[in-house]
C-alpha cells in the first residue's frame, strides 16, 4: 500500500474541492470589521417589551397535555429517579419481552417510556405530534434515534479498528500522538458513561452514505415542518474517526506552542483573545528553534497578513497553518518535553486520503440541502479527542454557508474548562470575516466518561471541577454571546437547557439587552419528555423554542431509551419541581372538574 506525506493543511480548498457537485457562483462576502452589523434593527422603532413568562402557572404549562399524558409523565419521571429500577432495567426490559412477546411489549413501551421520549416510528407517525406541539408555539428538530446494537466486544473492537492508521494496525508503526489522541482500549465503546448523546461507530464508507441519506431526510422533514426548522447531525457518523483524531491533534499541537511562546513573553494567564505576541520577538524564537530560517519567516509576518500593529494574536496564528502563508510547508512544532522539532501531520495512505475527501463531501451535501430547505443544521459536540477537528470543520462550513444568515450552528459544551476561550474565538474570527455567527450551547454529556478516562489514561481532566462552575462558565459564555446579538443582528444562539435558573437569566439578559422574541436571534431547546413546563410557557408567550423529537421504532430506539431513562435519573433525584407541577396540575384538574381537558 503506497504511503504519501499528508497534504498541507489548507482545509478551506480542501472543503471547497470536497463538493459532490458543483458548488454555486461565490457571493460577495459582507465586508469585516470589527462590529459588521448589516440588518442592525433600528433603534427609533418602538418594540413590546419582552413577553413575561410564568414557569409557575400550572395551566399554560400543560395546557397542551391530557391528563392521561400527565400521569405517564409522572410515573415515568418517577421510575426515572429509582436507582433500584434503574441498576436493572435491562434485564427488566429483556423479561417483560420475553413474556408479554413481541407485540404486546410494544404497546407497553409506547404507553410508557417510548411514548414519553419517542416521537414515532417513521417520518409518517410523527407529523401528528410534530403539529399538535407547533400549534401551542412548540417546534420540532428531528432526531433519528435508531443505534446499531452491537456489543461492549464489538464496539470496541470496531473503534480501535477505525481510530488507528493502516501503518499503526500493520504493526509497522507507532502511534506519536499525545495518549488524549490516541484510542484505548478500555474505552473503545463510547457509549459507556455517555447519557443522552448518539453514538456512532465506523463500519464502512457504505455505513457513512446511509447515515448521510438519513441526515437528509430528517432536513427535508424539519424544512417542511416549519419555517424556521433545526436539524442536528455527528461527525463521527459521516466517516472515518481516525482522520478527527489526527486533526485534532494538529490543531491542539499548534494552539499549545502559540500558548507556549507567549508564556515566554511573559503573558500567559489572559484569555485568548486577548492574548496578543510581539511578532518580532516570535520571530526570533522561530528562528532559535530551528523551524525555519531568518529569511523564510520574513514572508510570514506581512502587513497584508497581520496587520501593521506589530503582534499576533491566537486567530492570527492559526491562519498561518491556512493556505494563505508559505508557513504550511513547515508544518513542525517543538515538542515541550523532548525539544525536538515534531511534523504535525502524520502520513496518509491514498485511501485514508479518499476517506477523508468523502467525510468532507458528506458534510458539503448536508449544508447544502440544509441550506435548500431553509433548515439550520446544528453539528453535535462530541469527545473531546474528537471535538478540536469537529468544530474547525464546522467552522469551514460556517465560512462558505453563513454568508447571508446563520445556517449552520457549532455546540459548545460548557463543561469544558476552555469553553469561553473556544466561544470568543469564534464570535472574534466572524466579526472579522463578515460571516454570520451561530452556536448551540450545552452543559456537555460525555462528562463521566471523559472524567474516567483523563485519569486512567494519564492526562488534565478537561472538565470543570464542579457542576456549579460549569454553570458559571455557561452563564458567562450565553452572556457574551447575547452582547454581540446586542450589536449583530445577524448573529444567533440556541440556548440548550433544562436549567430552569439558566432560562431564566436568558430572558432577563435579553429583556436588559433589547433582544425580542421577533428578531429570531435566540432559540431555546429541550429533549421530548422533559420540561415542559419551561418548553410550552416559552412558546406561548412567542419565544422560539423546539423540542429534539427522536424517531425510530421501538426495539432499535431501546439503547437511547436506556440512556435517557439514566439521564432522568441524575435530573430528577436532584429536583423534583417537574414531579410536583405535575401533581399541581392533575390536583387542579380534578378539582374543577376538568380530568377529561382536551387540547384546544
Amino acid at each position: 500500500m503506497g504511503l504519501r506525506r499528508a497534504p498541507r493543511l489548507q482545509l478551506s480548498a480542501l472543503c471547497r474541492r470536497a463538493a459532490l457537485s458543483t458548488a454555486p457562483a461565490a457571493r460577495e462576502q459582507p465586508a469585516a470589521g470589527p462590529r459588521a452589523e448589516p440588518g442592525r434593527r433600528s433603534a427609533e422603532t418602538a418594540r413590546p417589551p419582552v413577553p413575561a413568562v410564568d414557569f409557575g402557572n400550572t395551566q399554560e404549562a400543560y395546557r397542551s397535555r391530557r391528563s392521561w399524558e400527565l400521569v405517564r409523565s409522572l410515573l415515568v419521571l418517577r421510575l426515572c429517579a429509582s436507582p433500584a429500577l434503574l441498576a436493572r432495567h435491562e434485564q427488566l426490559l429483556h423479561l417483560a419481552r420475553r413474556l408479554l412477546g413481541q407485540r404486546l411489549f410494544n404497546t407497553l413501551m409506547k404507553m410508557t417510556f417510548y411514548g414519553q421520549f419517542v416521537g414515532g416510528e417513521d417520518q409518517e407517525s410523527i407529523r401528528p405530534l410534530i403539529q399538535h406541539n407547533r400549534a401551542f408555539g412548540v417546534g420540532s428538530i428531528l432526531d433519528y434515534g435508531v443505534e446499531e446494537d452491537l456489543t461492549p466486544e464489538e464496539a470496541e473492537r470496531t473503534e480501535m479498528e477505525s481510530c488507528s492508521s493502516a501503518l499503526e494496525r500493520d504493526g509497522h508503526g507507532v502511534s506519536k500522538r499525545e495518549k488524549q489522541f490516541q484510542a484505548h482500549r478500555a474505552f473503545g465503546d463510547r457509549r459507556d458513561r455517555v447519557t443522552s448523546a448518539h453514538t456512532y461507530f465506523y463500519a464502512s464508507e457504505a455505513k457513512c452514505d446511509r447515515h448521510m441519506e438519513t441526515f437528509l431526510r430528517c432536513i427535508e422533514a424539519s424544512g417542511g415542518a416549519s419555517e424556521d426548522g433545526f436539524s442536528a447531525i455527528k461527525l463521527t457518523a459521516l466517516g472515518r474517526p481516525q482522520f478527527l483524531l489526527q486533526f485534532s491533534v494538529v490543531l491542539m499541537k499548534w494552539r499549545r506552542f502559540f500558548h507556549h511562546v507567549a508564556a515566554e513573553q511573559g503573558k500567559a494567564g489572559l484569555a485568548a483573545v486577548d492574548t496578543k505576541l510581539e511578532v518580532a520577538a516570535l520571530q526570533e524564537s522561530v528562528v532559535k528553534m530551528g523551524i525555519a530560517s531568518r529569511a523564510e519567516i520574513e514572508d510570514w509576518f506581512k502587513a497584508e497578513t497581520l496587520g501593521v500593529s506589530g503582534t499576533l494574536d491566537l486567530l492570527d496564528w492559526c491562519s498561518l497553518i491556512d493556505s494563505r502563508t508559505e508557513l504550511s510547508r513547515h508544518l513542525v512544532v517543538p515538542n515541550m518535553q523532548t525539544g525536538r522539532l515534531e511534523p504535525l501531520l502524520s502520513r496518509f495512505t491514498e485511501e485514508e486520503e479518499r476517506q477523508m475527501t468523502r467525510m468532507l463531501q458528506r458534510m458539503d451535501v448536508l449544508a447544502k440541502k440544509a441550506s435548500q430547505a431553509g433548515v439550520r443544521l446544528m453539528v453535535d459536540a462530541e469527545q473531546t479527542y474528537f471535538q478540536p477537528a469537529i468544530s474547525r470543520l464546522t467552522l469551514e462550513m460556517q465560512r462558505r454557508f453563513n454568508v447571508e444568515r446563520p445556517l449552520i450552528f457549532n455546540t459548545f459544551q460548557c463543561y469544558l474548562r476552555d469553553a469561553y476561550d473556544n466561544v470568543t474565538l469564534d464570535v472574534e474570527l466572524a466579526r472579522r470575516e463578515g460571516w454570520c455567527f451561530g452556536a448551540k450551547l450545552v452543559r456537555g454529556a460525555y462528562m463521566t466518561q471523559e472524567r474516567a478516562r483523563a485519569l486512567e489514561v494519564g492526562y488534565e481532566d478537561p472538565i470543570n471541577p464542579t457542576y456549579e462552575a460549569t454553570s458559571a462558565v455557561y452563564h458567562r459564555c450565553l452572556d457574551y454571546v447575547l452582547e454581540e446579538l446586542k450589536h449583530n443582528a445577524r448573529a444567533a444562539v440556541m440556548v440548550a437547557s433544562h436549567n430552569e435558573d439558566t432560562v431564566r437569566f436568558t430572558l432577563r439578559r435579553m429583556e436588559e439587552l433589547g433582544l425580542h422574541p421577533a428578531d429570531r436571534q435566540v432559540y431555546f431547546g429541550q429533549l421530548l419528555g422533559m420540561c415542559d413546563q419551561i418548553s410550552f410557557p416559552l412558546g406561548q408567550a412567542g419565544f422560539l423554542v423546539y423540542k429534539y423529537v427522536p424517531y425510530g421504532p421501538v426495539m432499535e430506539v431501546l439503547p437511547y431509551l436506556s440512556r435517557r431513562a439514566l439521564e432522568n435519573s441524575g435530573v430528577m433525584k436532584g429536583a423534583q419541581r417537574e414531579r410536583q407541577l405535575l401533581w399541581q396540575e392533575l390536583k387542579r384538574r380534578l378539582c374543577t372538574g376538568s380530568l377529561f381537558h382536551q387540547p384546544a
